[in-house]
C-alpha cells in the first residue's frame, strides 16, 4: 500500500483534526460555557474556523505563486527531465507564465501583489515598458512595505535603462533613506551608481567606497562595478 496521502486524503485528515481539536476545546471550557453562556463560546469557534480558514488561503495562494514561478524554469523544445511542464517556444512559455501570475493578481492579497512584481518584469523584459511601469506603480502603492520597495527599485532600474535618469535617480534616493528588509541602504545606493556610473563616474565611485568597504553581501558586486568605472582623475 502507498505511504503516500492524496491531496482528499490530507484535506479529510486536517478537517478531522480541527474537529477534534474544536471538541477538545468544549471539554476543557465546559466551566466557561456554563458560566459566561454559549454565545462566548460560539465566537471563540467561529473565531478558530475564521483562521483556519484564511490561513488555508493563504496556503493556496502560496502555491498558487511558487507554481507559476516555476513554470518560468521549464524547458524549452525539450522534455522536462523531471516530468514538470515543457514548452514547445517561447511565445507559448511566456503565455502560460503571464496566465498563471494573472490567476494569483486577481484576489489582491500580499501574494497577488508578488505576482504582479514578477510580471512586470517580464513584460519589462519583452519590451513592453509602459505596462510594466504601470504595474510596478500599483504594487509600490499597495502592497505591504517589502514587495513595495522591490517594485520601486525594478523601476528605476527599469527608468535608468530608457533614459530617464533624473526620475529613477529620485526613487533611488528614497529608497537610501527608507530602506526595507527586501531593499536595503547598500542595494539601492549600489542601483543608483550603476544607473548614473555612465554619466557621473565620480559621483557613482562615492556612492560604492562605503559598500566596498563595509564588506557587506553586496561589497563583492559593488567592487565589480567600481572596476567598469574609468579611472579616477
Amino acid at each position: 500500500m502507498s505511504t503516500h496521502l492524496s491531496r482528499k486524503e490530507l484535506k479529510q485528515d486536517n478537517v478531522a483534526l480541527k474537529v477534534e481539536e474544536t471538541r477538545h476545546f468544549f471539554v476543557e471550557h465546559r466551566d466557561l460555557a456554563i458560566k459566561a453562556g454559549v454565545a462566548i463560546v460560539i465566537v471563540l469557534v467561529i473565531g478558530f474556523g475564521s483562521w483556519f480558514f484564511i490561513s488555508s488561503r493563504k496556503q493556496a495562494r502560496q502555491q498558487a505563486l511558487t507554481s507559476a514561478l516555476a513554470l518560468q524554469n521549464a524547458p524549452v523544445g525539450a522534455a522536462n527531465p523531471s516530468g514538470g511542464a515543457s514548452f514547445p517556444t517561447e511565445a507559448a512559455k511566456n503565455a502560460a507564465v503571464t496566465k498563471a501570475l494573472n490567476s494569483v493578481m486577481a484576489d489582491g492579497s500580499e501574494e497577488g501583489y508578488a505576482a504582479e512584481y514578477y510580471l512586470a518584469g517580464i513584460n519589462g523584459a519583452n519590451g513592453k515598458t509602459d505596462e510594466a511601469l504601470k504595474q510596478y506603480d500599483h504594487v509600490a502603492a499597495n502592497a505591504g512595505a517589502d514587495y513595495a520597495s522591490l517594485a520601486k527599485l525594478a523601476k528605476a532600474q527599469l527608468l535608468f535603462s530608457i533614459n530617464r535618469s533624473s526620475e529613477a535617480q529620485a526613487i533611488l534616493k528614497d529608497l537610501m533613506a527608507n530602506p526595507t528588509a527586501m531593499v536595503s541602504k547598500d542595494q539601492a545606493a549600489m542601483t543608483l551608481a550603476e544607473g548614473i556610473a555612465p554619466t557621473q563616474p565620480e559621483e557613482a565611485r562615492k556612492l560604492l567606497i562605503p559598500i566596498v568597504s563595509a564588506h557587506s553581501d553586496i561589497s563583492q558586486a559593488a567592487v565589480a562595478v567600481m572596476t567598469d568605472l574609468p579611472a579616477a582623475k
